[in-house]
């Protein structure tokens, strides 16, 4: 697998981060040790619980966080050529800790800690948000779709849904919360996603006979192939369908009408056929509370496309990005916090750890404000290292993140396989001053 090279990041920010650092800078503040948090005030309505993505491509945007020659150019007539000359150099040389890519989260988990200068930290603002409240929205919507599925494999294909570069996060975010493969072809060239496809309804259209399509799709990709199979009337379709290919046939695909009665109606032909070991998979429209719906159902794989890259109804996880820490004027590092009505956050540097009980259940997240909390012998710390030094030392394999994600959600009160809405599993709970 070989990546392309990446761009630099540097102007997926917002204007008014470098005209504050540019005022910070002639107030002689800018230098100033900081520290920045990144975390949600609630999980999105009705959701109990949510889940950490792009963690990865995080990191890869702090490492491209360089103005070059393009950037400095575009950027004149922002800031004074003062500024420019710093920007030039940037390079952020702070350090970041985190939730591991995977992790469960909830209200006010301190997803992401940056600690360095106002300046170099603030200037990471967007970028991280942009990624955090992308990746982490599909990832939750995802994570509830394969809880639903249990041990169903779904299929990300909701490339055609959105943005072309949000289909390709997507995919990744799909993957790190259990879906077994994407039909995005960038997914699986830069991050190695498993990608798989067939053939659409306009593959059937374009041959003479429904029959010859399937025997040209058998041919070319072999019996194992999944045959579309509903263009036209959905009982011959089958039926030609076996006859083209055997009863090894390895699966039909089912896009249209109640999907539980149609599959139902397909495993009793398929069975009377003989082909009693071809899957059925079905897709159109599916979201988690459909999925939930057809577990009784001789469904064997699941489709997600639009409310996948949607989220499900909450494309973005709300995240924010502050100041909670800072350094004075006599150089110690003081609390700070917002206190605007419904935007309030909470000052000092954060610890965070999941208490669990002795069976290994999740009871809260525990966040210490200033000093970690203490284990009790059955916890888990949360925050891991990301960044030392401006050096990335955090990074993990997709295959990591999903082990990770299973082992999070398998943790949690069994009132998580929930798909109604509800309050979060666990309560947060704050320590400290």
């Amino acid at each position: 697998m070989t990546s392309p090279p990446r761009r630099s990041s540097a102007l997926l920010t917002d204007h008014y981060e470098l005209t504050m650092v540019q005022a910070a800078r002639q107030s002689g503040t800018a230098d100033r040790r900081a520290v920045f948090e990144l975390f949600p005030r609630r999980l999105p309505p009705g959701r109990r619980y949510g889940v950490v993505a792009g963690v990865g491509r995080a990191l890869d945007a702090i490492e491209d966080f360089r103005f070059d020659a393009a950037a400095l150019t575009a950027l004149e007539g922002v800031v004074d050529p003062d500024m420019l000359d710093w920007l030039g150099s940037y390079r952020f040389s702070g350090d970041v800790w985190g939730y591991a890519e995977g992790e469960a989260y909830f209200p006010y988990s301190p997803l992401v800690v940056v600690e360095g200068t106002f300046a170099e930290a603030v200037l990471l603002e967007t970028v991280l948000l942009s990624v955090y409240n992308h990746d982490s929205a599909i990832a939750s919507a995802a994570s509830r779709m394969t809880l639903a599925a249990g041990d169903r494999p779904c299929i990300e294909m909701g490339s055609r849904r959105t943005h072309e570069e949000a289909a390709v996060a997507a995919a990744r975010a799909a993957y790190v919360a259990g879906f077994d493969a994407s039909s995005n072809l960038a997914a699986r060239a830069r991050y190695g996603v498993p990608s798989t496809g067939t053939a659409a309804h306009s593959f059937t259209l374009l041959h003479d006979a429904e029959s010859d399509a399937f025997r040209a799709q058998v041919q070319t990709l072999g019996v194992g192939t999944t045959l579309l199979v509903d263009t036209y009337d959905v009982a011959e379709a089958v039926r030609l369908a076996v006859e083209v290919a055997g009863t090894g046939l390895g699966a039909v695909r089912l896009d249209s009408g109640d999907l539980g009665e149609v599959a139902r109606e397909v495993r009793a032909q398929l069975d009377g056929l003989g082909a009693s070991a071809t899957r059925i998979v079905v897709t159109s429209d599916l979201d988690e509370h459909a999925i939930a719906a057809l577990a009784a159902e001789p469904v064997d794989a699941y489709g997600v496309g639009t409310q996948l890259v949607t989220g499900s109804g909450h494309p973005t996880c709300g995240f924010v990005y502050k100041l909670v820490a800072r350094e004075d004027a006599g150089g110690e590092l003081v609390s700070v916090a917002k206190k605007s009505t419904d935007k309030q956050s909470i000052g000092g540097r954060k610890y965070a750890l999941r208490r669990r009980g002795p069976s290994g259940v999740a009871e809260a997240e525990v966040v210490g404000i200033g000093a970690p909390p203490e284990d009790d012998g059955d916890d888990r710390a949360l925050l891991v290292p990301l960044v030392r030094d401006g050096e990335v030392v955090g990074r993990a394999t997709l295959d990591e993140a999903r082990t990770r994600h299973r082992a999070s959600v398998a943790e949690l009160p069994r009132s998580v396989t929930m798909m109604s809405a509800g309050e979060p599993v666990i309560p947060t709970v704050h320590l400290g001053p």
